[in-house]
This record gives C-alpha cells, sequence and structure tokens, in this order.
C-alpha cells in the first residue's frame, strides 16, 4: 500500500456503495419496476452486482436475454419514479463514515460526491443521510456530465474547489471510480467495504485498497 504523501484539498466520493449501503431501496425500485413488466424480482445480491454504472445499464443488465425486447427508456422512467417516491426508506451510512466526513472537515479538506446515480436522487440521499455536511456539490447523472469514469464532472469540481487533480482524492467502491482517478490524475482510495470485491478493486491499481472508513482519515490528511 502506498504512503499517504501530501494531503488532500478535495476529496471526491462516490455514493452507493461507498458513503451509504444503498441496495435496499435500489432493489426495491428495480425490482418493482420490473414486476411492473411481468418480470421476476431479483434477489438484492443479484442487484448489487448490477449497480455502479447508472439505471440504464442496472435496468438493462437486470433484463433476462430473451426480453431486451423492452423498451429500456420506459422502464428507466418508472424505476426513477419508483425509487424517487422512495429514496432513503432502507439505506444507511456505512459506519465510520459520518466520522470520516466531520474530520476532513474539520481540517479544512473539501469534500463533494459524484455519481452515476441520478443527481437528484443523489441529492435526496444525502440531504436524508447527511443533512448537515457541507459538500462542495453532489453531481450525477443528468447533471449535464458525462458519466463516471469520464473526468469531466470531476475536472469541474476541482475547478470549484480552486485546486488540482494532484491534491485530488477519488473514493469509491467501483471500477469506475478506479478509472475516475486514472483518467482525472488524482488517486484513489479504493472502498473495499462496499459493492465490488476487493481483488477486482486492487486490479485496477488504485492507490490505496482499505476496508474500513476508519482507516482513510491518515492517508487523506498525509499522515
Amino acid at each position: 500500500m502506498s504512503r499517504a504523501g501530501q494531503p488532500a484539498d478535495l476529496v471526491i466520493f462516490d455514493l452507493d456503495g461507498t458513503l451509504a449501503d444503498t441496495a435496499p431501496d435500489i432493489a426495491f425500485a428495480l425490482n418493482r419496476t420490473l414486476e411492473g413488466a411481468g418480470l421476476a424480482a431479483l434477489p438484492i445480491e443479484t442487484v448489487i452486482g448490477y449497480v455502479g454504472d447508472g439505471a440504464a445499464k442496472l435496468i438493462e443488465r437486470a433484463l433476462p436475454a430473451e426480453r431486451r425486447d423492452l423498451d429500456l427508456a420506459r422502464l428507466f422512467e418508472s424505476f426513477l419514479a419508483i425509487y424517487e417516491a422512495r429514496p432513503c426508506v432502507d439505506s444507511r451510512l456505512y459506519p465510520g463514515i459520518e466520522a470520516l466526513l466531520q474530520a476532513l472537515a474539520g481540517a479544512g479538506v473539501a469534500t463533494a460526491v459524484l455519481t452515476n446515480k441520478a443527481g437528484s436522487l443523489a441529492r435526496a440521499l444525502v440531504q436524508a443521510l447527511l443533512p448537515s455536511h457541507p459538500f462542495a456539490a453532489v453531481m450525477g447523472d443528468r447533471d449535464g456530465y458525462p458519466r463516471k469514469p469520464d473526468p469531466t464532472g470531476a475536472h469541474a469540481l476541482v475547478e470549484r474547489c480552486r485546486t488540482t487533480p494532484g491534491r485530488t482524492v477519488v473514493v469509491g467502491d467501483g471500477l469506475p471510480d478506479m478509472r475516475l482517478g486514472h483518467a482525472l490524475g488524482a488517486r484513489s482510495l479504493a472502498a473495499a467495504w462496499g459493492y465490488t470485491p476487493r481483488a477486482s478493486l486492487a486490479a485496477e491499481s488504485p492507490t490505496w485498497v482499505i476496508d474500513d472508513p476508519s482507516d482513510a482519515l491518515d492517508l487523506l490528511l498525509g499522515g
């Protein structure tokens, strides 16, 4: 594992599987969508394996091969409507996340959320789970930027926070997050407590792989 090096000015967090375990609410919305189309519901373990690349890709992965004729755009809108009606029923912050964010704020480190979830849903979730944390921004799909790992949205956050990619760390549990770190030219911290197997994250050559949020602070502060 690499040493921390210089402290971060900006930490860009993923949301699903990184800040919070949101799989129960995602699975509820997806399964209601599938059932509305006459398809069987999926177990949450299967849904978790489909998360990370946005709702459209989630739905595409969930469809059985023989039903790829269904209208994906209609299913996508149905999923969003169901999810937006109950965005945070069973979603929970991972243990240690709130303390980590408080410590970063206390050290003067800017934080932001960049997710492939729809931006409106991401902001509703963050408001429900972390209503008082001063994120510089919460950005997601449909906010005018390409989805991760494209670095365009991350570059906008770097500019907004008046720093550089070299003083930015991307924290996430998904392969798009690790690839975003490389594309941005930032350090990356793989959140192995999330939805992607540790070995898969490590194979993307992030700066660090950690198993618990409590291990992140010294790395992010350059300790």
